[in-house]
């Protein structure tokens, strides 16, 4: 299928959609200088104008932009991605909000994905282990069977403290979702996020919940009710 789209005209429409506050905004979450600073919605509007194009996503994640890495992961199609395809571009990953959307819109709609997750979590490079704690988050909320709670909830304890920080986040989210879920662990899992104190004072919007995991758990836990 013919693109709807050269990569330099595509690039040239997103530096046209880029804006200033936006920048400034990824900036301050880690994104480096090579980027347009396009809003998420733009980008969500121009995936789909493009629809599913491998070849155009590769091109685009070739680049390094920021912009252009976000949008190829909307063009991706997990179906045509080999596991090898796959982990390198988990691992060629450079922002956490990127990460996210990888995992989020390509690793998690894998074949491969429990395999690649239990590879994940003895990974030593930080955006492979946070994909790997990813996955297991998602287990835990969803599909918990077979995980070992008890197993997970020491390795936290021992471990994020001095993880680096892509992955103490999704290691974090596995945290609190043992507390959040299964009752038999919650006392647990707070006293080891009070413990660790990690996020304790991270800056929440009004109307948000901490992410750390004490008060999140406590959050969600009165709210299911």
């Amino acid at each position: 299928m013919k693109s709807k789209g050269t990569l330099e005209e595509i690039l040239a429409k997103l530096e046209k959609l880029g804006d200033p506050k936006v920048r400034a905004h990824n900036a301050k979450w880690g994104v480096g200088k090579k980027q347009f600073g396009v809003k998420l919605g733009d980008l969500r509007k121009l995936a789909a104008k493009l629809g599913v194009d491998p070849e155009l996503a590769g091109a685009l994640w070739k680049t390094g932009n920021f912009d252009a890495r976000m949008l190829a992961v909307l063009l991706l199609d997990p179906k045509r991605l080999t596991r090898k395809q796959l982990d390198a571009l988990v691992r060629s990953a450079d922002a956490a909000q990127l990460a996210d959307w990888l995992n989020a819109y390509v690793v998690r709609q894998h074949a491969d994905k429990e395999a690649l997750r239990q590879e994940w979590m003895e990974d030593d490079d930080p955006w492979a282990a946070r994909a790997g704690w990813s996955l297991t988050s998602e287990r835990i909320g969803k599909s918990p069977e077979g995980l070992d709670l008890q197993k997970l909830l020491k390795r936290i304890e021992s471990e994020m403290g001095k993880a680096p920080a892509p992955t103490q986040w999704t290691m974090n989210f596995c945290l609190a979702g043992i507390g959040i879920h299964f009752p038999e662990h919650r006392k647990r899992a707070i006293a080891i996020g009070e413990k660790l104190g990690i996020y304790r004072d991270y800056p929440t919007s009004k109307g948000c919940t901490s992410p750390f995991a004490p008060i999140w758990i406590e959050a969600m836990v009165r709210k299911k009710g």
